[in-house]
């Protein structure tokens, strides 16, 4: 009875253990066929930096020049032969050592805000786009003018809840047209505290510091953790102390007035989550935030003022490569990526939703002021959410029922970076330096004064006036862009169209690291 009992038995786990291989099978080769049917169409994966296209090279060379031509302070290893040491007595009247950074446009001004989302950007297209950077000899150039920025940053917060936002006074500032070189105008300070909060240039500047944190993490461990101390530090204090700096300080209002705060804490806290990994971050902008500040479902233009379709861009990376997310965590993140991909499809010229705000040339226009910082900031955009795609084998995206392919949202790029440089019915390029016809009249004081002269406040407007050419040129910098009907006036006097502004070199850096070749994207910044 026993041994007749043990054989039966081994017959019944036999069969069991075969019945489970079969299922086994079954589910793996269904989930296999899931993956199969959704990956079909989609191209190969990319590998290391491709061939080098030579004109987004050339480009990239002279667009990163212009954060030369920007800087203050004490020069290092000066590459702009015009430009020498300024403002090197900035923040002393506060004890403070603020004579870096980089003046924000045609001015003198160092604006916080926009400087800031200058680092952030500019730390954004050095993580995922360094390899294709140091394939044209860029890198280290990136790296360089956005320690540059990040210095001054750490320096302009001396304490928790305080954070210098401006130096010089705007309107005594505009009043002169002299150089840099020459200043004698006073260069008063402006700070956030918990009196006169402003969490939009806050969180802004936190984010900056965090994503810069991840760029020097290998290189430069202890500034790495600087930076971050600072960056979580700042998000703290623009998240306790919530108030617009427009509000607490009005007269920032006149040139970099702020639309809202909310874009800002979640873009500050987006970049704190990929710097450190704490959960409480992705919690923030998912379960706790999402559905009161990301105003998902509803695409809006990427700006030094508007954070939010970055932000969609920069999560959705999370549900792209994975991440650690919870159920509700997740499907915050979901609706991220839903509405980066809205985004995408309002780019696409033939897509069903398909933005009207064009020019005949298809050029993406949204404002008369600074005309290519919107085409500019979505083309890159576009190009990391394409590189996204491709690398984890996403074949499509749709657009109300229309497919549209990584290959798509590449092209749509390509035709933006290419209408700043010349594909466009004036033939001109917008990038002062490349090509060879590019404005000669930016409004930009530094290079209307020859080298060799040092006017005052007043006496150098005669340059502002002048008829000729400017003497030196402001290289690298992109200027405002065309007017609606595609016409440009080449006049030092045009700021609207003229004048350059650092924060806009900074996307365009974005875009054209990820044009001049093609490689996988970066599964972690970490």
């Amino acid at each position: 009875m026993g041994r007749k009992s043990k054989s039966r038995g081994c017959c019944g786990w036999f069969l069991v253990a075969v019945i489970l291989a079969l299922v086994v099978g079954a589910i793996v080769y269904a989930i296999k066929r899931k993956v199969s049917h959704s990956n079909e169409g989609a191209a190969p994966v990319p590998g290391p930096p491709g061939a080098v296209d030579k004109k987004y090279s050339e480009a990239l060379k002279t667009a990163m020049q212009f954060f030369d031509v920007q800087k203050s302070g004490k020069l290092v290893d000066n590459k702009i032969s015009w430009r020498g040491d300024s403002a090197l007595k900035d923040g002393s009247q506060a004890h403070l050592d603020l004579s870096k950074g980089m003046y924000d446009a045609g001015d003198h001004m160092k604006f916080g805000f926009p400087l800031a989302f200058t680092a952030t950007v500019l730390s954004w297209a050095i993580l995922e786009y360094g390899d294709q950077m140091n394939a044209v000899n860029q890198l280290e150039s990136a790296q360089d003018s956005l320690k540059w920025i990040t210095d001054y940053l750490i320096n302009s917060h001396p304490s928790e809840n305080v954070l210098y936002i401006q130096v010089g006074d705007a309107k005594a500032d505009h009043k002169c047209w002299d150089r840099p070189e020459d200043m004698t105008e006073k260069r008063p300070l402006t700070q956030v505290n918990t009196s006169y909060p402003g969490t939009e240039v806050a969180a802004e500047t936190a984010a900056a510091m965090a994503a810069a944190s991840l760029v020097f993490k290998k290189t430069d461990s202890a500034y790495s953790s600087t930076l971050l101390k600072h960056a979580q530090q700042l998000f703290s204090f623009a998240d306790k102390y919530k108030a617009s700096y427009s509000e607490s300080i009005p007269d920032v209002a006149t040139y970099y007035n702020s639309t809202g705060y909310e874009d800002e804490l979640l873009w500050g806290a987006s970049w704190l989550y990929h710097a450190t990994g704490d959960k409480s971050f992705l919690q923030y902008v998912t379960v706790e935030n999402g559905n009161d500040f990301a105003n998902w479902g509803s695409p809006t233009w990427f700006s030094w003022d508007n954070k939010l379709a970055g932000t969609q861009v920069l999560l959705s990376r999370l549900s792209f490569f994975g991440s650690d997310a919870s159920g509700s965590e997740n499907s915050g993140l979901q609706n991220y990526r839903k509405t980066a991909e809205a985004v995408m499809c309002n780019l696409l010229p033939d897509s069903p939703s398909a933005t009207s705000s064009r020019t005949d040339s298809g050029l993406i226009w949204v404002s008369e002021w600074n005309a290519l910082q919107h085409p500019v900031a979505s083309a890159f955009l576009a190009v990391l959410y394409s590189d996204y795609m491709l690398t984890t084998r996403t074949a499509t995206i749709s657009c109300s029922g229309k497919k549209y392919k990584p290959t798509d949202l590449r092209k749509f790029a390509k035709t933006q970076a290419d209408y700043v440089l010349g594909k466009n019915p004036m033939k001109m390029s917008f990038l002062v330096g490349y090509g060879d016809n590019y404005p000669q009249y930016v409004h930009h004081r530094g290079a209307s004064i020859p080298a060799d002269e040092s006017p005052g406040c007043s006496d150098g407007f005669k340059w502002l006036d002048s008829t000729d050419p400017n003497p030196n040129v402001a290289i690298g910098a992109m200027v405002g862009g065309p007017f609606m009907n595609e016409t440009y006036i080449d006049s030092r006097n045009n700021s609207m169209q003229g004048e350059p502004t650092t924060y806009n070199n900074a996307v365009l850096v974005g875009l054209l690291s990820g044009l001049v070749t093609t490689s996988s994207a970066v599964q972690s910044f970490s």
